[in-house]
């Protein structure tokens, strides 16, 4: 759960976007769209590895320069 702290003498709104900020870095609304519809689990590995394999590539990238 996301929580935010209003500090003495600070505003509504930007204890709003603070917690706006928190919730985005989180990947609640990510999770959320996500778990939206059914995903065979074949799909799932298969994105996985895709994502596993593109963060493999972009490491070696940055590691060689």
């Amino acid at each position: 759960m996301i929580q935010v702290n209003i500090k003495d003498n600070e505003s509504l709104e930007k204890a709003l976007r603070r917690f706006k900020k928190k919730w985005e870095r989180s990947g609640v609304l990510k999770d959320v769209k996500r778990k939206a519809f059914y995903e065979k689990p074949s799909v799932t590995k298969r994105i996985a590895k895709k994502q596993t394999i593109r963060r493999a590539v972009r490491l070696a990238k940055y590691s060689s320069q």
